[in-house]
Formats: C-alpha cells, sequence, structure tokens
C-alpha cells in the first residue's frame, strides 16, 4: 500500500452567455439577403429636465438619463452625451460579435467590450468658444475599442468574429462614414 495520495477526478465546468435564437438570426439574415435595402427606423424623445441633465425616451423603456459633469456645468447625475454614444457603439459591437458567433456555431462565455474616445468642445457647444471651429474639428477625434471575448472557438477564430462584427456593425460604420443629417424646428 503507497503513502501517496492519489489525485480525483476533476471535472471543468465551463458556462456560456445567454445564447440567441440561431434559427431566428437565420431568418432574420435570409430577409436581409432577400432585400439588401431595407431599413428600420429609431426613434428617441429627448426632454431636458434642467440644466444639462435630459431624459431620452426610447419605446416603453425607463428613460435614459444624460448629464455633464461637473466641470462642464452639469450636475454629474449620469453619464455625458458623448459617453451614451460610446455605450451605444459598445452595445452594437457586442450585438454583432453575439450573432456573428452564432452563426459560426461559437459559444461565448465571456464578452466585454472596453472603448474610449478623445472628445473635443472648444466651440462650447457654439456658445462663444472657438467659433472657428469645423465639423470636423469637434466630437469625437479619436476611439479605441479593446474587445475581451472567451468562447469554445481558438484566439484566431473569435479575432475574426470581432473584425467581422466591426466591419458590418451600424453604430460603428455611422460613426466612420457621413451620413446625410438634418435639424429644424418641430411643428
Amino acid at each position: 500500500m503507497s503513502d501517496i495520495a492519489t489525485p480525483e477526478a476533476t471535472t471543468t465546468i465551463k458556462t456560456h452567455l445567454r445564447p440567441i435564437d440561431a434559427a431566428g438570426l437565420a431568418a432574420f439574415a435570409a430577409k436581409g439577403k432577400a432585400n439588401p435595402g431595407s431599413r428600420g427606423t429609431n426613434k428617441v424623445h429627448t426632454v431636458m429636465e434642467g440644466q444639462y441633465r435630459s431624459l431620452s425616451y426610447v419605446g416603453n423603456h425607463a428613460p435614459v438619463v444624460v448629464d455633464e459633469p461637473l466641470h462642464l456645468f452639469g450636475e454629474d447625475t449620469a453619464p455625458a452625451p458623448g459617453e451614451i454614444v460610446l455605450s451605444g457603439l459598445g452595445g452594437c459591437i457586442a450585438v454583432g460579435v453575439t450573432a456573428v458567433a452564432t452563426w459560426k456555431g461559437v459559444k461565448l462565455s465571456k464578452l466585454e467590450v472596453f472603448l474610449e474616445g478623445d472628445i473635443g468642445n472648444p466651440a462650447a457647444w457654439g456658445a462663444g468658444g472657438a467659433l472657428d471651429k469645423t465639423p470636423p474639428e469637434m466630437g469625437f477625434q479619436a476611439i479605441r475599442v479593446k474587445v475581451l471575448v472567451e468562447g469554445d472557438a481558438p484566439r484566431e477564430v473569435l479575432d475574426e468574429i470581432v473584425q467581422h462584427a466591426n466591419f458590418y456593425s451600424p453604430v460603428a460604420n455611422s460613426m466612420r462614414n457621413p451620413i446625410p443629417f438634418s435639424i429644424e424646428m418641430a411643428a
């Protein structure tokens, strides 16, 4: 009889993120393939509460609160508008990574998106600041995104999924490409 303990069998349990409906995704993709010109419309109603705090209503959801930090004359009660924009970008990239992973049959166990954006407002929203600035000189000047993703595929496949999701991200492409933009007084 030996005094050496024998190792017990170990079991590794790996959990995966809650999956999306793969059949529904395939049907949605087929619909887009059949009608590549189709578009949807996102609608938001924003109401100013006072100072720089506003509430944006989207469908039947709780309002998204937006504010500015103290150094920009807000109360710092909520994310700033630029941070909300980055949140939308992060959400869109996460949705894309999830969709592409599902399409490729990869189960994800972790997905996090880290975003940084260098933003300038030297014109003070047009209220007497550097009024010689042009639109390309204002707003985000650089955005950096890092994606932490783990799943049941090699790192090279996960990287391909992230790059594919980035290429097809509606929000990322809205930020990368000039789009028609109009603003007018409401009736």
